[in-house]
């Protein structure tokens, strides 16, 4: 079988499913929104391409998210056509929508059989934007941004043959009828890697090793922000400490934020206060 994958970042959350999907001796290819190093990665083939234009400067912001997701999709839309007309079509397409690519895919091979990674729909609330009272949003317009930035899901809704969700609560944000057409499928641990070893030293510095004797509390973000706890986590260190006086404390992460507007400098504050 054709089996056709789309993440801009390939392999992404697909590591693990596509070359599983080689193995099995299936046809497996990958459009990626990226130069490739090489034309093949674990048995897949891969097709970069690239987006030949860029946002549009002044661009309302409530819809400049839906551009860029339009001119990434219209990228891809034309690399498929290429692929097309070489001769090459999938059986089935495996895409993670997120950042549009696969809108238009069904207008190149509307027989191919679609399927689509529900990683989160955006809501005004309870998710990943008023969660926090400590950083409420200043912005009236915010809720209608995200039900703007909803129109890419709403597009793939109608598309989609079928739908996996990493985890039952990333589905549950996606609303019905939807919502319970969506087959929760976690991304998978490599438990031979990820093991415990008995013997295992981890050296931090030339003064510093680390083995199974010590206690250490780890904190690893992309980013340190209050979107991801960091604030919650640094103000919990006096009394963690104060309890396990042995612990160790290791944190990693760019003091910047990937998602939302920026709080570290008062993050940084609440972080100062307690170091």
């Amino acid at each position: 079988m054709n089996i056709l994958f789309i993440h801009q970042n390939f392999p992404g959350q697909f590591k693990h499913l596509a070359p599983a999907l080689v193995a099995q001796g299936h046809s497996v290819a990958a459009m990626v929104m990226q130069k490739a190093a090489s034309t093949h990665w674990q048995g897949v083939r891969l097709y970069p391409y690239s987006a030949r234009r860029g946002s549009t400067a002044g661009v309302h912001p409530w819809i400049a998210d839906f551009e860029t997701k339009t001119i990434r999709a219209e990228a891809c839309f034309g690399a498929a056509l290429a692929l097309r007309e070489g001769g090459y079509t999938p059986e089935v397409i495996i895409a993670h929508h997120g950042w549009g690519e696969s809108m238009f895919l069904k207008e190149v091979w509307p027989k191919a059989r679609l399927g689509i990674y529900c990683e989160f729909y955006y809501r005004g609330e309870g998710a990943d934007v008023g969660f926090d009272p400590e950083f409420p949003s200043s912005d009236p317009g915010e809720a209608c941004r995200l039900q703007l930035k909803n129109l890419n899901n709403l597009l793939h809704f109608e598309l989609a043959d079928a739908a996996v969700s990493p985890t039952a609560w990333q589905a549950s944000t996606f609303p019905e009828p939807f919502a319970s057409k969506i087959t929760v499928v976690h991304d998978g641990i490599d438990t031979q890697a990820v093991a415990p070893k008995a013997d295992v030293r981890v050296p931090l510095t030339k003064d510093l090793t680390l083995t199974r004797e010590d206690e250490v509390i780890t904190f690893v973000n992309r980013n340190l922000e209050p979107y991801r706890g960091y604030h919650v986590f640094m103000r919990a260190l006096p009394e963690i400490l104060r309890q396990r006086p042995r612990r160790g404390l290791r944190h990693c992460g760019q003091r910047h934020s990937a998602f939302t507007v920026s709080h570290c400098g008062r993050a940084d504050r609440a972080a100062g206060a307690v170091l």
